[in-house]
Protein backbone atom coordinates (compact mmCIF):
# COMPACT_ATOMS: atom_id res chain seq x y z
CA UNK A 1 0.00 0.00 0.00
CA UNK A 2 1.08 3.50 -0.50
CA UNK A 3 0.49 7.42 -0.37
CA UNK A 4 1.21 9.19 -3.35
CA UNK A 5 3.65 6.39 -4.66
CA UNK A 6 5.24 6.55 -0.87
CA UNK A 7 5.27 2.97 0.66
CA UNK A 8 3.43 2.77 3.75
CA UNK A 9 5.87 1.68 7.15
CA UNK A 10 4.96 -0.17 9.93
CA UNK A 11 6.55 0.93 13.54
CA UNK A 12 5.55 -0.09 17.11
CA UNK A 13 2.43 1.21 18.68
CA UNK A 14 3.62 4.92 19.81
CA UNK A 15 6.54 5.38 18.14
CA UNK A 16 8.40 3.51 20.56
CA UNK A 17 12.23 3.97 19.39
CA UNK A 18 11.11 5.33 16.29
CA UNK A 19 13.56 8.14 15.15
CA UNK A 20 11.61 10.59 13.28
CA UNK A 21 14.56 13.48 13.86
CA UNK A 22 17.90 14.46 14.73
CA UNK A 23 18.36 16.88 17.61
CA UNK A 24 21.44 18.39 19.24
CA UNK A 25 19.46 19.76 22.66
CA UNK A 26 19.83 16.44 24.65
CA UNK A 27 18.88 12.51 24.72
CA UNK A 28 17.76 9.59 27.00
CA UNK A 29 19.69 6.48 27.54
CA UNK A 30 16.86 4.44 29.57
CA UNK A 31 19.12 0.98 29.51
CA UNK A 32 21.89 3.12 31.18
CA UNK A 33 19.66 5.79 33.60
CA UNK A 34 21.07 8.76 31.92
CA UNK A 35 20.31 11.88 29.95
CA UNK A 36 21.64 14.84 28.91
CA UNK A 37 20.95 18.48 27.98
CA UNK A 38 23.11 18.97 24.82
CA UNK A 39 26.73 17.31 25.70
CA UNK A 40 26.52 17.85 29.74
CA UNK A 41 24.84 15.53 32.25
CA UNK A 42 21.08 16.81 33.21
CA UNK A 43 21.72 15.86 36.41
CA UNK A 44 25.24 17.24 36.85
CA UNK A 45 23.69 20.29 35.39
CA UNK A 46 20.82 19.91 38.29
CA UNK A 47 23.55 19.90 40.78
CA UNK A 48 25.68 22.70 40.09
CA UNK A 49 24.14 25.67 37.96
CA UNK A 50 21.46 27.56 37.99
CA UNK A 51 18.11 27.34 35.63
CA UNK A 52 18.90 30.33 34.36
CA UNK A 53 22.61 28.92 32.80
CA UNK A 54 20.76 25.56 31.70
CA UNK A 55 17.79 27.81 29.94
CA UNK A 56 21.20 29.88 28.17
CA UNK A 57 22.27 26.72 27.43
CA UNK A 58 19.20 25.23 25.67
CA UNK A 59 18.47 28.27 23.60
CA UNK A 60 22.64 29.40 22.83
CA UNK A 61 23.91 26.17 22.91
CA UNK A 62 26.68 26.50 25.31
CA UNK A 63 27.05 27.45 29.07
CA UNK A 64 27.00 31.00 29.80
CA UNK A 65 30.54 32.41 31.05
CA UNK A 66 29.75 35.42 34.03
CA UNK A 67 29.13 38.47 31.47
CA UNK A 68 26.68 36.33 29.25
CA UNK A 69 24.91 35.56 32.71
CA UNK A 70 24.69 38.92 33.60
CA UNK A 71 23.23 40.12 30.31
CA UNK A 72 20.68 37.13 30.30
CA UNK A 73 19.59 37.60 33.68
CA UNK A 74 18.70 41.38 32.85
CA UNK A 75 17.35 40.63 29.33
CA UNK A 76 14.91 38.10 31.21
CA UNK A 77 13.38 39.89 34.22
CA UNK A 78 11.25 42.86 32.40
CA UNK A 79 9.46 39.96 30.58
CA UNK A 80 8.26 38.49 33.57
CA UNK A 81 5.91 41.08 34.06
CA UNK A 82 2.93 40.55 32.37
CA UNK A 83 1.13 42.57 29.99
CA UNK A 84 -1.87 44.73 31.02
CA UNK A 85 -3.66 42.95 27.95
CA UNK A 86 -2.90 39.50 29.53
CA UNK A 87 -3.59 41.21 33.45
CA UNK A 88 -6.94 42.02 32.97
CA UNK A 89 -8.20 38.59 32.35
CA UNK A 90 -6.60 36.84 34.55
CA UNK A 91 -9.24 36.75 37.23
CA UNK A 92 -12.05 35.85 35.49
CA UNK A 93 -10.14 32.68 33.76
CA UNK A 94 -9.29 32.33 37.34
CA UNK A 95 -12.31 32.34 38.41
CA UNK A 96 -13.46 29.91 35.52
CA UNK A 97 -15.00 26.29 36.50
CA UNK A 98 -15.69 24.57 40.29
CA UNK A 99 -12.14 23.47 40.24
CA UNK A 100 -8.96 25.23 39.72
CA UNK A 101 -7.38 24.06 36.48
CA UNK A 102 -4.07 25.93 35.83
CA UNK A 103 -2.43 24.57 32.90
CA UNK A 104 -5.73 25.24 31.23
CA UNK A 105 -5.79 29.06 32.22
CA UNK A 106 -2.02 28.98 31.57
CA UNK A 107 -3.52 28.23 27.44
CA UNK A 108 -6.00 30.66 27.77
CA UNK A 109 -3.65 33.37 28.85
CA UNK A 110 -0.93 32.96 26.80
CA UNK A 111 -2.60 33.40 23.75
CA UNK A 112 -3.99 36.39 24.60
CA UNK A 113 -0.44 37.36 25.23
CA UNK A 114 0.26 36.11 21.39
CA UNK A 115 -2.60 38.26 20.00
CA UNK A 116 -1.66 41.31 22.16
CA UNK A 117 2.06 40.93 21.09
CA UNK A 118 0.89 40.00 17.48
CA UNK A 119 3.46 37.02 18.06
CA UNK A 120 4.18 36.10 14.15
CA UNK A 121 4.27 32.70 12.60
CA UNK A 122 7.74 30.58 12.91
CA UNK A 123 7.39 30.53 9.17
CA UNK A 124 7.54 34.34 8.84
CA UNK A 125 10.22 34.93 11.52
CA UNK A 126 13.63 35.01 11.63
CA UNK A 127 15.69 33.64 14.52
CA UNK A 128 16.09 36.68 16.49
CA UNK A 129 12.23 37.55 16.73
CA UNK A 130 11.63 33.49 17.31
CA UNK A 131 14.30 33.44 19.73
CA UNK A 132 12.90 36.67 21.79
CA UNK A 133 9.33 35.10 21.16
CA UNK A 134 10.32 32.04 23.05
CA UNK A 135 12.55 33.91 25.82
CA UNK A 136 8.97 36.40 26.27
CA UNK A 137 6.97 32.81 26.97
CA UNK A 138 9.38 30.99 29.31
CA UNK A 139 9.68 34.62 31.59
CA UNK A 140 6.04 34.82 31.77
CA UNK A 141 4.53 31.70 32.43
CA UNK A 142 5.51 31.18 35.72
CA UNK A 143 4.78 35.26 36.18
CA UNK A 144 0.51 33.68 34.81
CA UNK A 145 0.43 30.49 37.01
CA UNK A 146 1.40 32.46 39.97
CA UNK A 147 -1.40 34.96 39.74
CA UNK A 148 -3.66 32.51 38.64
CA UNK A 149 -2.95 30.88 41.78
CA UNK A 150 -2.99 33.66 43.77
CA UNK A 151 -6.43 34.95 42.50
CA UNK A 152 -8.07 31.73 42.99
CA UNK A 153 -7.47 32.43 46.67
CA UNK A 154 -8.36 35.77 47.00
CA UNK A 155 -5.07 36.93 47.48
CA UNK A 156 -3.40 39.70 45.90
CA UNK A 157 -0.95 38.69 42.92
CA UNK A 158 2.49 39.75 43.11
CA UNK A 159 5.06 41.30 40.73
CA UNK A 160 8.01 39.83 39.68
CA UNK A 161 11.16 40.75 41.31
CA UNK A 162 14.55 41.68 39.68
CA UNK A 163 17.01 40.65 42.79
CA UNK A 164 15.49 37.11 42.68
CA UNK A 165 15.97 34.20 40.11
CA UNK A 166 14.12 32.14 38.39
CA UNK A 167 13.62 29.59 41.02
CA UNK A 168 13.24 31.99 43.43
CA UNK A 169 11.07 34.52 42.06
CA UNK A 170 8.49 31.28 41.68
CA UNK A 171 8.47 30.33 45.10
CA UNK A 172 7.97 33.92 46.41
CA UNK A 173 5.20 34.95 43.63
CA UNK A 174 3.44 31.78 44.90
CA UNK A 175 3.78 31.92 48.75
CA UNK A 176 4.33 36.04 48.78
CA UNK A 177 7.11 35.51 51.04
CA UNK A 178 11.45 35.55 50.85
CA UNK A 179 12.12 32.10 50.04
CA UNK A 180 15.02 30.54 52.08
CA UNK A 181 18.15 29.42 49.88
CA UNK A 182 17.60 25.88 50.92
CA UNK A 183 14.24 25.76 49.46
CA UNK A 184 15.33 27.94 46.89
CA UNK A 185 18.04 24.99 45.66
CA UNK A 186 15.97 22.37 46.19
CA UNK A 187 13.02 23.61 43.69
CA UNK A 188 15.95 24.64 41.29
CA UNK A 189 17.12 21.08 41.72
CA UNK A 190 13.74 20.02 40.63
CA UNK A 191 13.48 22.43 37.46
CA UNK A 192 16.81 21.78 36.15
CA UNK A 193 16.09 17.97 36.06
CA UNK A 194 12.97 18.39 34.22
CA UNK A 195 13.80 20.90 31.70
CA UNK A 196 13.92 18.66 28.72
CA UNK A 197 13.55 14.41 28.35
CA UNK A 198 14.26 13.42 25.10
CA UNK A 199 11.19 13.43 22.27
CA UNK A 200 8.44 12.61 25.14
CA UNK A 201 4.74 13.50 24.31
CA UNK A 202 4.67 17.38 25.00
CA UNK A 203 7.95 17.75 23.34
CA UNK A 204 6.67 16.02 19.98
CA UNK A 205 3.00 17.77 19.81
CA UNK A 206 5.65 20.47 20.36
CA UNK A 207 7.54 20.41 17.20
CA UNK A 208 4.64 18.84 15.60
CA UNK A 209 2.62 22.24 15.31
CA UNK A 210 6.33 24.24 14.63
CA UNK A 211 6.80 22.09 11.73
CA UNK A 212 3.71 23.45 10.36
CA UNK A 213 5.38 27.15 10.52
CA UNK A 214 2.85 28.18 13.75
CA UNK A 215 3.54 30.70 16.28
CA UNK A 216 5.32 29.93 19.23
CA UNK A 217 2.50 29.90 21.41
CA UNK A 218 -0.21 27.54 19.32
CA UNK A 219 3.23 25.12 19.62
CA UNK A 220 3.16 25.51 23.57
CA UNK A 221 -0.52 25.48 23.76
CA UNK A 222 -0.17 22.71 22.34
CA UNK A 223 2.58 20.79 24.18
CA UNK A 224 0.63 21.85 27.35
CA UNK A 225 -2.53 20.33 26.09
CA UNK A 226 -0.25 16.77 26.13
CA UNK A 227 1.28 17.72 29.53
CA UNK A 228 -2.21 17.96 31.65
CA UNK A 229 -2.77 14.25 30.99
CA UNK A 230 -1.87 12.39 34.08
CA UNK A 231 0.51 9.62 32.21
CA UNK A 232 2.51 12.37 31.48
CA UNK A 233 2.85 15.96 33.42
CA UNK A 234 -0.24 15.37 35.49
CA UNK A 235 1.28 12.94 38.32
CA UNK A 236 3.75 14.57 41.33
CA UNK A 237 0.07 15.44 43.01
CA UNK A 238 -1.27 12.25 42.72
CA UNK A 239 1.99 9.84 43.53
CA UNK A 240 1.73 12.10 46.99
CA UNK A 241 -2.01 11.04 47.12
CA UNK A 242 -0.53 7.91 47.39
CA UNK A 243 1.53 8.20 50.40
CA UNK A 244 -1.62 9.48 52.10
CA UNK A 245 -3.62 6.41 51.13
CA UNK A 246 -1.42 4.16 52.10
CA UNK A 247 -1.04 6.07 55.54
CA UNK A 248 1.28 3.84 58.06
CA UNK A 249 4.54 1.92 57.09
CA UNK A 250 2.40 -1.62 58.10
CA UNK A 251 -0.09 -1.11 55.01
CA UNK A 252 2.27 -0.63 52.08
CA UNK A 253 2.30 -4.37 51.27
CA UNK A 254 -1.28 -4.66 50.99
CA UNK A 255 -1.57 -1.53 49.36
CA UNK A 256 0.77 -2.54 46.56
CA UNK A 257 -0.88 -5.59 46.26
CA UNK A 258 -4.40 -4.32 46.30
CA UNK A 259 -3.39 -1.98 43.04
CA UNK A 260 -1.85 -4.89 41.34
CA UNK A 261 -4.46 -7.13 41.30
CA UNK A 262 -6.82 -4.67 40.59
CA UNK A 263 -5.20 -3.55 37.51
CA UNK A 264 -4.04 -0.02 38.71
CA UNK A 265 -1.55 2.07 38.01
CA UNK A 266 1.09 2.80 40.95
CA UNK A 267 1.41 6.71 40.54
CA UNK A 268 5.16 7.83 40.66
CA UNK A 269 6.62 4.04 39.65
CA UNK A 270 7.61 2.88 36.12
CA UNK A 271 8.75 4.68 33.73
CA UNK A 272 8.67 4.48 29.79
CA UNK A 273 12.18 4.92 29.03
CA UNK A 274 14.40 4.03 31.89
CA UNK A 275 14.73 -0.01 32.48
CA UNK A 276 16.89 1.26 35.46
CA UNK A 277 16.42 3.74 38.28
CA UNK A 278 15.18 7.01 36.95
CA UNK A 279 18.04 9.55 37.69
CA UNK A 280 16.06 12.58 38.36
CA UNK A 281 14.23 10.24 41.11
CA UNK A 282 17.96 9.53 42.53
CA UNK A 283 18.32 13.19 42.94
CA UNK A 284 15.34 14.28 44.13
CA UNK A 285 15.49 11.66 46.65
CA UNK A 286 19.11 12.66 48.29
CA UNK A 287 16.98 16.83 47.65
CA UNK A 288 14.43 15.46 50.39
CA UNK A 289 16.71 13.71 52.37
CA UNK A 290 18.58 17.27 52.59
CA UNK A 291 15.06 18.92 53.64
CA UNK A 292 14.56 15.92 56.14
CA UNK A 293 11.34 15.51 58.03
CA UNK A 294 8.59 12.44 58.81
CA UNK A 295 7.55 12.38 55.26
CA UNK A 296 10.52 11.99 53.78
CA UNK A 297 11.08 8.84 56.07
CA UNK A 298 7.69 7.67 55.11
CA UNK A 299 8.45 8.32 51.56
CA UNK A 300 11.99 6.43 51.21
CA UNK A 301 10.18 3.51 52.92
CA UNK A 302 7.23 3.51 50.93
CA UNK A 303 9.79 3.57 47.78
CA UNK A 304 12.06 0.45 48.74
CA UNK A 305 8.75 -1.45 49.89
CA UNK A 306 6.68 -0.84 46.78
CA UNK A 307 10.01 -1.61 44.84
CA UNK A 308 10.31 -4.81 46.87
CA UNK A 309 6.87 -5.86 46.59
CA UNK A 310 6.57 -4.86 42.82
CA UNK A 311 9.68 -7.31 41.56
CA UNK A 312 8.02 -10.05 43.25
CA UNK A 313 4.42 -9.64 41.69
CA UNK A 314 6.07 -8.55 38.39
CA UNK A 315 9.24 -10.17 38.16
CA UNK A 316 11.53 -8.60 35.36
CA UNK A 317 9.68 -5.50 35.18
CA UNK A 318 12.39 -3.26 36.83
CA UNK A 319 9.82 -0.98 38.06
CA UNK A 320 11.32 2.16 40.28
CA UNK A 321 10.16 4.99 41.44
CA UNK A 322 10.06 7.89 38.69
CA UNK A 323 10.59 11.81 38.85
CA UNK A 324 7.01 12.33 40.01
CA UNK A 325 7.52 10.49 43.63
CA UNK A 326 9.89 12.33 44.77
CA UNK A 327 9.13 15.52 43.27
CA UNK A 328 5.90 15.95 45.17
CA UNK A 329 7.52 15.21 48.28
CA UNK A 330 10.63 17.92 47.38
CA UNK A 331 7.53 20.65 46.33
CA UNK A 332 5.67 19.80 49.42
CA UNK A 333 8.50 20.71 51.98
CA UNK A 334 9.13 23.65 50.00
CA UNK A 335 5.72 24.84 51.02
CA UNK A 336 4.30 24.77 47.25
CA UNK A 337 0.47 23.63 47.20
CA UNK A 338 -0.33 20.24 45.43
CA UNK A 339 -2.41 22.23 42.91
CA UNK A 340 0.85 23.36 41.47
CA UNK A 341 2.92 20.75 41.18
CA UNK A 342 1.92 19.96 37.63
CA UNK A 343 2.39 23.53 36.87
CA UNK A 344 5.59 24.05 38.33
CA UNK A 345 6.98 21.31 36.45
CA UNK A 346 5.23 23.36 33.04
CA UNK A 347 7.50 26.52 35.08
CA UNK A 348 11.00 24.25 33.38
CA UNK A 349 9.55 22.30 30.73
CA UNK A 350 8.35 25.21 28.83
CA UNK A 351 12.17 26.13 28.30
CA UNK A 352 12.98 22.71 26.81
CA UNK A 353 9.90 22.71 24.62
CA UNK A 354 10.41 26.73 23.10
CA UNK A 355 13.97 25.29 22.60
CA UNK A 356 12.72 22.02 20.59
CA UNK A 357 10.30 24.83 19.11
CA UNK A 358 13.13 26.88 17.41
CA UNK A 359 15.37 23.89 16.74
CA UNK A 360 12.22 22.58 14.59
CA UNK A 361 11.24 25.70 12.72
CA UNK A 362 14.59 25.71 11.57
CA UNK A 363 13.71 22.23 9.22
CA UNK A 364 11.38 24.04 6.74
CA UNK A 365 9.76 20.32 6.53
CA UNK A 366 6.61 19.53 7.84
CA UNK A 367 6.19 16.68 10.04
CA UNK A 368 3.01 14.46 8.37
CA UNK A 369 3.12 10.87 9.41
CA UNK A 370 0.19 8.30 7.69
CA UNK A 371 -2.14 6.14 9.35
CA UNK A 372 -3.94 2.85 8.09
CA UNK A 373 -7.14 2.71 7.34
CA UNK A 374 -8.94 -0.52 9.04
CA UNK A 375 -12.69 0.63 8.86
CA UNK A 376 -15.31 -1.13 6.23
CA UNK A 377 -13.71 -1.80 3.07
CA UNK A 378 -14.45 1.71 0.82
CA UNK A 379 -16.26 2.59 -1.79
CA UNK A 380 -19.52 1.59 -0.02
CA UNK A 381 -22.77 3.19 -1.96
CA UNK A 382 -24.51 6.08 -0.22
CA UNK A 383 -27.50 5.22 1.08
CA UNK A 384 -30.34 6.89 -1.23
CA UNK A 385 -33.28 9.27 1.20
Amino acid sequence: MSINGDHLVDVPAGLRNVVVTETELGDVRGDEGFYHYRQYSAIELAMSKTLEDVWFLMIEGRLPDADDRERFVAEVAPLRVLPDEVREILPAVAAAGPVANPLAGLRTALSVLAAARQLPPLWDADRARRKADAMLVCAVTPTILAELHRLRQGEQPLEPRDDLGAAANWLYLVSGREPTAGHVRAIEHYLISTVDHGFNASTFTARVIASTGADVVSAVAGALGAFSGPLHGGAPDRALASLDEIGTPDRIDAWVRQKVASGDRIMGFGHAVYRTADPRSEMLRGVAVGLGGDLVEFATTVERRVVEVLAEVKPGRNLYANVEFYAGVVMELCGLPRSLFTPTFAVSRVIGWTANILEQAADAKIIRPAARYVGPPPPVAVPVA
